[in-house]
């Protein structure tokens, strides 16, 4: 499918955290793990009203997303279009973006359909008609069973293009919502036919934009990293990052925001100065001004801390697996809930042990079994950290239990099998 028009990444398509300001970067219902979705409302309805159709040829669903920074959105969509590439049978998931950039690329070098519709700024609204005319020329010219939207600010744009091609709409709800910020506001003009939230915490707010909308619990597909590293390669990552062999090193992973705890974890490594025998590796880099700001106050922090050798500041990475393969403890303390935590499922396949505080989505990923929950304090996270840099015993039994635990709550099949149950859900006959 060619492109409909180019562009370099912009300023639109913004990314804001949970009630905070939430425009898309993951426990209203009762338990369970599974990734499978479940189904009700916040007031316990049912997934939809709708009666299932019949389709004999495959499904075929168009993700709307912005594509101008890259987060757990853009992770979900790689390894939705990667898990599809691996199926011999299943729906057709094709993307459509409104910026080029890294996702784009991803998502070409999987061999997924693509359409660009051109660089959409609601600063610049002939550009918003530009991106909308481009998808309705996309919608016409091509029959889809669904189009989902992957959170607010595509939703609020393209949501009514959806509407008058006809198409159902499935809103995918990747943040908490507080119903105050623009783009939700917007947003909530069009209402999706079914609203898929990658947590039980984020459902829980779903109300506040959607308070009528049915909605499933979808856990976002997280790929097994493969294989551990060998020995050689362990090594000689670890040695080409500043640890020996003997050094329990500890990894965040996460893009350079302050909630996502590295302000924090810092603040207990200083508590375990005194600790032999440890390394903190950060990786992740800024993507916007306040970002490259709040990166320098980190590393700032750390010389004033007394670890100037103990921490590196890795940047921006496309290794993570391999990172978390080559350390021994994964602790990211957001400050902040967390819509879900895709690194997080990724550390339990690394077999790490996961420290992290008890907000969240992380409380669906992460239990006594593979990893420690701590209040956001340094005091109480010093604490669990130095437990685990001491006692090797208990790394490996919390690391051992990671993997089963990783793919009960993400296999991408699974996920697959869930989100084309939904669309099936809300399909209707000669909806194209």
């Amino acid at each position: 499918m060619p492109p409909s028009g180019t562009s370099r990444a912009g300023a639109e398509g913004p990314r804001m955290h949970g009630a905070r300001a939430s425009s898309r970067d993951s426990h209203a219902e009762g338990g369970g793990s599974s990734s499978r979705a479940s189904s009700g409302d916040l007031d316990g309805g049912t997934a939809s009203g709708e009666p299932r159709a019949s389709v004999s040829a495959p499904l075929r669903v168009l993700h709307v997303s912005s594509g101008n920074l890259y987060g757990g959105v853009e992770t979900l969509l790689r390894t939705m279009a990667l898990a599809q590439s691996g199926r011999a049978d299943g729906a057709v998931h094709a993307f459509a973006l409104c910026f080029e950039g890294r996702i784009a690329e991803e998502l070409r070098a999987a061999g997924a359909p693509l359409t660009l519709l051109g660089p959409a700024k609601v600063s610049r609204p002939w550009r918003v008609w530009e991106a909308r005319r481009s998808l309705m020329a996309l919608l016409q010219r091509e029959a889809f069973d669904a189009v989902v939207c992957h959170a607010a600010w595509p939703q609020a744009l393209f949501g009514p293009v959806v509407r008058t091609a006809g198409v159902p709409l499935i809103f995918f709800q990747h943040d908490a919502l507080s119903g105050s910020h623009w783009a939700e506001r917007w947003a909530r003009v069009t209402v999706p036919d079914l609203a898929l939230c990658n947590s039980r915490y984020t459902a829980s707010t779903l109300r506040s934009v959607y308070p009528r909308t049915p909605w499933r619990v979808l856990h976002p597909p997280v790929r097994d990293g493969g294989p551990g590293l060998t020995a050689s390669e362990r090594s000689s990552l670890r040695g080409e990052l500043g640890a020996d062999p003997r050094d329990v090193v500890i990894i965040h992973a996460s893009r350079m925001q302050e909630w996502k705890g590295q302000r924090l974890l810092l603040e207990a490594l200083g508590r375990l100065r005194q600790v032999p025998r440890w390394k903190a590796w950060f990786a992740g880099g800024a993507q916007r001004p306040e970002e490259v700001s709040y990166e320098e106050g980190l590393k700032a922090q750390a010389v004033a801390l007394g670890l100037g050798d103990r921490v590196r500041f890795l940047g921006q990475r496309s290794d993570v697996p391999r990172l978390l393969r080559a350390a021994e403890v994964h602790c990211q303390p957001n400050t902040g809930a967390e819509p879900f935590g895709l690194v997080f499922v990724e550390a339990l396949y690394a077999g790490l042990p996961v420290v992290t505080t008890a907000l969240g989505g992380p409380l669906e990923i992460v239990d006594a079994s593979c990893g420690v929950l701590v209040p956001p304090k340094p005091e109480a996270l010093a604490l669990a950290l130095r437990e685990l840099i001491e006692d090797e015993s208990a790394r490996r039994t919390l690391g051992s239990r990671g993997p089963d635990r990783a793919r009960s709550l993400s296999a991408p099949s699974v996920f697959l099998d869930a989100l084309e149950d939904s669309v099936r859900s809300v399909a209707r006959g000669g909806a194209a």
